[in-house]
């Protein structure tokens, strides 16, 4: 690991899993680069892991403005051909910044985001997911309005305490918002630490 580089733990612990249903749903599905959007890139390090992996895919990160330039010290490091520098991408502000991604991933950011932004960005997925394409959401949620496991609760009393408009979100409700959106859901796939891969597909 380069300690001048953004690093989490989570991420390292995470990607293998989430490579292998990613590796199921991108390459070989379109014409190839598969164009891909990344909502919520953070430390990079799912960004240049999965360039590596899968030479198929154009990923596109992106995250906050805030967060950026922190984002981009291990894309630059990275330099990856399929790998550009990321965007700036807040998915309250509409529109986003281009149209007609093969797919769309995000991990870790739904329970970030308030509920507001959680409609925004499903909002903006429905408009610039390509017909076809698929949206990949990696994180904790309950179900039927419970908590799958005590950590999670504990999980989101914490996320509380950070920002009372953050919080580990049902799946019910952000299931709604896919389906308001055009996208019907194909997988929910149990992932390691308690969270799931959820994955849609748009008509």
């Amino acid at each position: 690991m380069n300690n001048t580089l953004p690093y989490s733990q989570a991420c390292e612990n995470n990607k293998v899993p989430i490579l292998e249903v990613l590796g199921r749903h991108l390459p070989g599905q379109y014409a190839e680069p598969v164009k891909v959007l990344e909502i919520g890139g953070g430390t990079g390090q799912h960004s240049a892991f999965f360039a590596e992996q899968l030479t198929a895919l154009h990923w596109q990160s992106s995250d906050v403005p805030g967060n950026v330039a922190s984002l981009n010290l291990r894309i630059a490091a990275a330099a990856l051909p399929n790998l550009p520098l990321a965007l700036a991408l807040d998915v309250n502000s509409q529109p986003w910044p281009e149209n007609n991604w093969d797919a769309i991933f995000s991990a870790n950011s739904l329970h970030i985001m308030s509920a507001d932004s959680v409609v925004s960005f499903f909002g903006g997925v429905g408009t610039c997911l390509a017909t076809g394409g698929k949206l990949l959401v990696y994180g904790p949620f309950k179900y039927g309005g419970e908590f799958t496991t005590d950590s999670n609760a504990q999980f989101d009393i914490w996320l509380k305490e950070q920002d009372t408009e953050s919080g580990v979100r049902d799946f019910e409700w952000v299931n709604k918002l896919a389906t308001e959106a055009g996208l019907n859901l194909l997988e929910d796939n149990a992932m390691p630490a308690n969270n799931q891969l959820l994955v849609w597909h748009k008509q």
